[in-house]
């Protein structure tokens, strides 16, 4: 099953915006999981990992990393590169150990994912 993870900071005026459509495409895209996460807030599952920007977005599956890097928060960006994920098309990186251990961590603590329950 892939992860889409966005990383992102309470203060960001940017990420508050985006929440709502992130979550609307949780809803769209059942077979992912999707992840919030504030980086400062929980930073225990973050680890090495390094954001420079908001919102960044993370995405991986059992092949590796799909995609890593800040994305403008619109809805049709957003879609297009989750039917890319859904479709295999993006290429493939391997995972980081900080990634490795970011993606563990959201397995191990699944309050964080959100969920067709949630919205």
């Amino acid at each position: 099953m892939a992860w889409v993870v966005c990383l992102c900071a309470d203060w960001c005026g940017l990420c508050r915006d985006y929440e709502t459509l992130f979550t609307q495409m949780a809803a769209r895209y059942p077979a992912f999981r999707f992840a919030w996460l504030d980086i400062e807030d929980q930073a225990e599952l973050l680890g090495e990992l390094d954001v420079e920007t908001f919102p960044t977005l993370l995405m991986a599956d059992a092949q590796g990393l799909r995609f890593f890097g800040p994305l403008t928060p619109q809805a049709h960006t957003l879609s297009r590169l989750l039917d890319s994920l859904q479709s295999a098309s993006l290429q493939v990186a391997p995972l980081s150990l900080a990634t490795r251990q970011l993606l563990a961590a959201l397995q191990a603590a699944p309050e964080h994912w959100i969920k067709a329950s949630d919205m």
